[in-house]
């Protein structure tokens, strides 16, 4: 696994690395047993303190997704993947096609990135979809007309 930060975000680092932790986890790309990069490897590849990925990985390991093993490493405990979001899966392959209309459209990732987040909040924010209440259920200002 290769971490990138980026330094323009506003994002903590070590939050960074948690997230990418756990993206990873999502997409089957880290299973249980897989090691983590140690802090040493980390901080070579991308120049931050070797405290800043020690706090990332024991987040994680608060969060019971990682083990430190003395000696051997950080380890994956439990995976956060799921069938529908495999690589292979339908709605991957939806996503994918999506994202290639999308760049033949012009769009950049900085457009791509806030038009999903603005789905991804409209879709968490609105009222689940389920029976609402009917002209009999007793709801105010609806008169029984029986």
């Amino acid at each position: 696994m290769e971490f990138r930060v980026d330094r323009r975000s506003g994002v903590a680092t070590y939050l960074q690395l948690v997230t990418q932790v756990k993206q990873a986890l999502r997409l089957g790309v880290l299973e249980p047993g897989d090691r983590l990069p140690t802090a040493r490897e980390v901080v070579e590849a991308t120049a931050i303190n070797p405290n800043t990925v020690l706090k990332a990985y024991r987040e994680l390991e608060r969060e019971g997704l990682v083990e430190p093993r003395p000696g051997a490493g950080t380890f994956v405990r439990r995976s956060l993947s799921r069938p529908e979001a495999a690589a292979d899966s339908p709605l991957r392959l939806d996503l994918a096609a999506w994202m290639a209309r999308a760049r033949e459209a012009g769009l950049d990732r900085e457009d791509i990135t806030a038009l999903i987040a603005a789905a991804v909040d409209e879709s968490f924010t609105a009222p689940e979809p389920g029976p609402g209440p009917g002209p009999y259920s007793g709801s105010p200002g609806r008169e029984d007309t029986t």
